[in-house]
C-alpha cells in the first residue's frame, strides 16, 4: 500500500515541535519515507510545504503540542501515535492513556522509583515507552499495562477500548455508498478511536451542524454522518484538542450508483448532469479530471466515486451555478459549459458568469479591507469563492452568524478577521484559501 495510508492528513496548519530534523523532498511520499527512517527520535507525525518542498520530520503530534494556521503546509500524523483504542493484546498500542484501570497514575519507563522496571526505553527503543503511557512490550495477553506510583502494587493493567468494526443489530458490518452523504449507521467512534460529539451539544466545540441547519442530514445522537460533501463521514470528538476527525467506515462492496445514470440536459444547478459535453461556454477545451496537468485540483475521480468525473466531460461536483471543467489552457484554470435547459431554452452565455472578474473602478479596498463591501468572487490565482454559509468543500466558523457585520453575502471576498487584505475560502477541495483579486 501506499506509505502515505498509515498517516492522518490535515491540510493548512503548522505544529510547534521541540524535537524535529530538516530534509529537502519532492513530495509527501518522500517525506513520509524520511519519517520512517528516523532515527534521532520517534518520528509521530511531518510536515511538508508544497511551495519550498521543505519535509520537517517530528517528534510531536498535535496531540501532544501547540497547533497554528498555516495556507501552504501540510500535517500528516501516524495514525499508530493517534489510536485510543486497542486491537487484539495492544502490542501496537501508542495512545495517551496514563493510569491503571483502578485510576492508579503509571510510573515514568524511565523512572527507577517507586519500582526498578524491567522494560526501559533503552532496553526496548521501538516499544514506544513514552513518557508513563500505558503499553505492551512484553506481548501480554491482558493487554496493555505499566508500572504503577503506588509503592504497593508493582504493575496493573489499564482500561483501554478495543477498537472494534461496527457491526449492525443484524449483524452485518456497516458500510458506505460513494462518499457516505447517504450514510445512516451508527458509527460514534472516530478512526482514531475518539468519541463523538452529539450534534446537538456545543462543548467541547461549537458548531453550526445542527438539526435546525441541515433538517435533511439525519444528525442524531453522535453518530458519524456527511453534511457537508466530505471525503467521507466524520464527526466533532469529545476531546478538547482534536475538533474532528474522520471516522473509519468501509466502503460497500456492491456497486455505487452507476454514473452514466443522471440527466443529459440541465436541469437545477446540474448535479446530476452525466453527459458528454467537454468544452467550456468560451470555448476551451476541458481538461480531464483525472490529470493534474496543466491545473492541480482536488477533485479526484478516485476519491469522489459518484460525481460522475469520467473523462473530461463538464461536471457540478461543489454545488456550483451549473456544471464546469478546469480547461487545458494554462492561463484559464476553470470556466462554466454551455450545457442546454431540460426545458429546451438557450442557456446564455453572459460575461458576468465567466469566472475571471474584472474589478468595476469602485471594486477596490482601503488599508486591510474590512470595510470592503464589492463583489468580487475570485481569488489572486483564479479559483471561485466558497459560500460563506456553505461548509463545502471546507468547513469553518466564519459564518454570517457569527461575524453579523462583516457582511459575509454569497461568496464575495471579505475580511471579517483582519488579516492582510479580503479574501475567501475556495471552492478547491486542495486550497483552503487565498486572497482575492481586489486592488488597494
Amino acid at each position: 500500500g501506499d506509505v502515505l495510508d498509515d498517516y492522518l492528513r490535515t491540510d493548512g496548519v503548522w505544529i510547534l515541535a521541540r524535537n524535529k530534523q530538516f530534509y529537502k523532498t519532492n513530495n509527501e511520499e518522500e517525506c513520509a519515507e524520511k519519517c520512517e527512517a528516523e532515527r534521532n527520535f520517534n518520528c509521530r507525525a511531518f510536515l511538508f510545504t508544497r511551495k519550498k518542498l521543505e519535509c520537517l520530520t517530528l517528534a510531536e503530534n498535535a496531540k501532544m503540542t501547540v497547533m497554528f494556521n498555516s495556507v501552504d503546509t501540510v500535517l500528516y500524523e501516524k495514525k499508530i501515535y493517534l489510536l485510543q483504542c486497542k486491537k487484539g493484546i495492544g502490542k501496537d498500542y501508542r495512545g495517551t492513556e496514563a493510569k491503571t484501570w483502578k485510576g492508579i497514575p503509571c510510573q515514568n519507563w524511565a523512572e527507577k522509583t517507586p519500582h526498578n522496571p524491567n522494560y526501559t526505553p533503552e532496553k526496548y527503543p521501538w516499544a514506544g515507552l513514552d513518557e508513563n503511557y500505558c503499553r505492551n512490550p512484553d506481548g501480554d495477553e491482558n493487554g496493555p499495562w505499566c508500572y504503577t506510583t503506588d509503592p504497593a502494587t508493582r504493575f496493573d493493567y489499564c482500561n483501554i477500548p478495543e477498537c472494534e468494526a461496527q457491526v449492525t443489530n443484524t449483524g452485518q458490518v456497516e458500510c458506505m455508498q460513494c462518499n457516505g452523504e447517504d450514510y445512516h449507521g451508527e458509527v460514534s467512534r472516530t478512526e482514531s478511536g475518539l468519541e463523538c460529539q452529539r450534534w446537538d451539544a456545543q462543548e467541547p466545540h461549537t458548531h453550526g451542524f445542527t438539526m435546525k441547519h441541515f433538517p435533511g442530514k439525519d444528525l442524531r445522537m453522535n453518530y458519524c454522518r456527511n453534511p457537508d460533501g466530505e471525503l467521507r463521514p466524520w464527526c466533532f470528538t469529545v476531546s478538547p484538542t482534536k475538533r474532528w476527525e474522520y471516522c473509519n467506515i468501509p466502503r460497500c462492496t456492491t456497486h455505487s450508483p452507476a454514473s452514466g445514470m443522471g440527466s443529459q440536459c440541465l436541469s437545477g444547478k446540474g448535479e446530476d448532469y452525466r453527459g458528454r459535453i467537454a468544452i467550456t461556454e468560451s470555448g476551451n477545451a476541458c481538461q480531464h479530471w483525472n490529470t493534474q496537468f496543466p491545473h492541480k485540483h482536488g477533485w479526484i475521480p478516485d476519491r469522489y466515486p459518484c460525481k460522475g468525473l469520467e473523462e473530461n466531460y463538464c461536471r457540478n461536483p461543489d454545488g456550483e451555478k451549473r456544471p464546469w471543467c478546469y480547461t487545458i489552457n494554462s492561463s484559464v484554470r476553470w470556466e462554466y459549459c454551455a450545457v442546454p435547459h431540460c426545458d429546451g431554452t438557450e442557456q446564455g452565455i453572459v460575461g458576468m458568469n465567466v469566472p475571471i472578474q474584472v474589478p468595476l473602478p469602485e471594486e477596490c479596498y482601503r488599508g486591510k479591507g474590512q470595510s470592503y463591501r464589492g463583489t468580487t468572487s475570485i481569488t489572486a490565482s483564479g479559483k471561485n469563492c466558497q459560500a460563506w454559509n456553505s461548509m463545502f468543500p471546507h468547513r469553518h466558523e466564519k459564518t454570517p452568524d457569527i461575524f453579523p457585520n462583516a457582511d459575509l453575502r454569497d461568496n464575495y471576498c471579505r475580511n471579517p478577521d483582519g488579516r492582510n487584505s479580503p479574501w475567501c475560502f475556495t471552492t478547491d477541495p486542495s486550497i483552503i484559501w487565498e486572497y482575492c483579486h481586489v486592488r488597494r
